[in-house]
């Protein structure tokens, strides 16, 4: 009897022809729903031009997510929106996020590339708490243990974060708390805080020149919450001697970065620079 003849090469995927075609309409179907997501509402031309798929096969998508939930249709305005589904979906990665833990890669990214100890804080009222740290392999490193606290006034985070929130805010914050010094380069009138808290707002990180800590340096840059607003911020912290000025723009693009990373793993929206 004639043996068959074995069949070379790798075996047969087990992803057939028809179930290739199922994920690319899951694909198409996401970047529907994706496309919907950023611009609020869409009409059905428009949004077949945004995918870049045939108006019928948009029209089917859409009736299917919408069949979930997934989307809704405004007949008064003839237009697509996002439905309650997504939002329940999108709010189960909410439930589960956590700071410390999503920003610990990226935290450890910034130490390696700024030889750095990188901090991330929270803010209480007119103080940030401090809820990780990647430290340095430097001997001389800065050190703040997990719940440490220091006034936002007078810290690299915290004066990221000021800068981001409404002037009138501040002011309130400002009042509650006051100015309190720490050294002879802490920002203790109200002129000096605010000119400094425009420049931060304008290029995207803050500078900490030994205003809490004699002979310590901090750069940091705020951390955005869904909503646009800041929820926390990331900076790196050491000797002064070690913050030369020939380095700080490269040091303040890299924490910038690092925060925009961390604003963008746990579902936050980054802010446009304005001056």
């Amino acid at each position: 009897m004639q043996q068959q003849k074995r069949q070379r090469g790798r075996p047969r995927s087990q992803f057939t022809e028809s179930s290739a075609g199922t994920l690319q309409s899951l694909d198409r179907a996401l970047g529907v729903l994706s496309a919907i997501a950023r611009a609020d509402r869409m009409t059905l031309t428009d949004l077949s031009l945004a995918v870049g798929v045939p108006t019928a096969t948009t029209h089917r998508i859409l009736t299917t997510l919408q069949k979930r939930g997934f989307v809704t249709f405004d007949e008064d305005r003839q237009d697509w929106l996002i439905g309650i589904e997504a939002f329940r979906t999108g709010s189960s990665f909410l439930k589960r996020r956590d700071l410390a833990e999503i920003g610990r890669p990226v935290m450890q990214l910034l130490m390696e590339q700024t030889g750095e100890t990188a901090n991330l804080a929270v803010p209480q009222a007119a103080e940030v708490v401090f809820i990780g740290q990647i430290e340095t392999q430097n001997p001389i490193r800065a050190f703040f243990p997990p719940s440490t606290r220091t006034a936002m006034h007078a810290s690299g985070t915290g004066k990221a974060i000021l800068a981001e929130l409404p002037e009138d805010e501040v002011r309130q914050l400002l009042i509650k708390a006051g100015l309190e010094r720490f050294t002879v380069n802490t920002h203790t009138t109200p002129v000096e805080l605010f000119e400094d808290l425009a420049e931060i707002r304008a290029r995207g990180w803050s500078f900490d020149h030994e205003e809490r800590h004699d002979g310590m340096s901090c750069i940091g840059s705020a951390i955005f919450d869904e909503y646009g607003n800041p929820c926390a911020g990331v900076s790196i912290s050491g000797p002064s001697i070690r913050f030369d000025p020939s380095r700080i723009s490269e040091l303040g693009a890299a924490v910038t970065h690092a925060a925009a990373e961390i604003t963008e793993r746990s579902g936050g929206a980054l802010r446009e620079r304005r001056g």
